[in-house]
């Protein structure tokens, strides 16, 4: 039988028969070094294939030799890392959240805590840096609805604003538009009131008109002064700090209709310790009282 080898003149190497366009393609071995290595993969991914867990079964998967589990090793070092916080935590669980700063150690060890517990649970309404949004309060300033001592905060964390919970406090601005209390020019000229109080208002006139209606109507919340009322939740109106934006179409869209935002709480979603660890780091943040 006649072969049909053929071999490059100016090569001198075999082709493999393919051609295009008069070109040939030679039959060039593979280097025996990656040919070695390729072999010593194989070899290699057999052992692991015996000694490691490999393959999927119908309920579980392949033990391997060494029987080695990921998920039991993480299970493991968390387990570690739980044990190695339990003296710290013992201690935040035992004391009343305002009496832990006055140890350093474990003050330290809650602030950590609490400063990764914010970033899993608050920085996606409150921003990472805790600077808020609108709607949603600056946790760096001053200036606090409900209270900014540690117990103050500790209660709003657990038990969260107008959320639902038993214990949640409550206060709802009325809609005075929406509920027909007031008319929509009374609410325009309390509106210039109130940006009166904090020196961002343009029209006097109006905010003289608006004073009457503030009094009967807003006082007894946010003071006759305007400097609010904490224990109403009732913000100060007259620090130019503004919760949901202090030009006049953002004040009369709030007392018109009022807003009524919500704070969840987290008592049973998060463990007492590390609500007491939230206390601590969102008290730290500038604004504590």
């Amino acid at each position: 039988m006649a072969s049909n080898r053929e071999i490059d003149e100016i090569a001198g190497v075999e082709t493999t028969g393919h051609e295009w366009d008069g070109i040939k393609e030679l039959n060039t071995p593979l280097p025996r070094w990656w040919l070695y290595v390729f072999y010593a993969t194989c070899i290699w991914a057999l052992g692991y294939w015996i000694v490691m867990p490999a393959w999927p079964l119908l309920n579980s998967y392949t033990k391997g030799v060494i029987d080695y589990s990921q998920r039991a090793k993480v299970a493991a070092d968390i387990a570690a890392a739980q044990e190695a916080q339990k003296v710290y935590r013992d201690q935040i669980a035992a004391s009343p959240v305002s009496e832990i700063p006055s140890n350093q150690e474990v003050h330290e060890f809650a602030l950590a805590g609490g400063r990764a517990a914010f970033g899993d649970n608050c920085a996606p309404c409150h921003g990472s840096g805790a600077q808020g949004f609108v709607g949603y309060p600056n946790l760096n300033d001053d200036s606090w609805l409900w209270g900014g001592t540690l117990d103050d905060i500790y209660i709003t964390l657990a038990f969260g604003i107008r959320s639902g919970h038993e214990e949640s406090r409550e206060n709802d601005m009325p809609a005075f538009l929406k509920d027909g209390i007031l008319e929509r020019d009374q609410i325009d000229d309390i509106a210039e009131f109130v940006l009166a109080l904090s020196g961002t208002g343009t029209d006097a006139d109006a905010a003289g008109r608006g004073e009457e209606p503030y009094a009967e109507n807003c006082a007894a919340c946010h003071g006759e002064d305007g400097t609010g009322i904490q224990e109403l939740g009732a913000p100060n109106l007259t620090d130019a700090i503004w919760l949901y934006g202090g030009d006049k179409e953002a004040v009369v869209a709030s007392i018109s209709n009022s807003r009524r935002g919500v704070m969840p709480y987290w008592t049973g979603r998060l463990d007492d310790v590390t609500i007491k660890q939230l206390t601590l780091y969102v008290h730290s943040l500038g604004g504590g009282q």
